[in-house]
């Protein structure tokens, strides 16, 4: 799967499951700031990604992911 795939996955369901409009999920979007998610979605959010793409990702990956384009990059490199 190549790294837009990833991307416009994520985006949909990011919408989806968050209520966020996607045209808010941009790459240079902060997640909690921008996007609007809290320290509780974060858990949700990787469980998603987990769900989605079969990819575990470490508490240090998760907050050093703070845009929606770092978080894109970290599953690319994984997958």
């Amino acid at each position: 799967m190549d790294i837009g795939e990833i991307e416009q996955r994520l985006r949909t369901r990011l919408s989806e499951e968050f209520e966020i409009d996607i045209d808010l999920i941009k790459p240079d979007a902060v997640i909690l700031s921008d996007l609007g998610l809290d320290s509780l979605d974060i858990v949700d959010l990787a469980v998603l990604i987990d769900r989605l793409f079969g990819v575990k990702l470490t508490r240090e990956e998760m907050v050093s992911a703070n845009t929606f384009g770092k978080l894109v990059s970290i599953i690319s490199s994984k997958t």
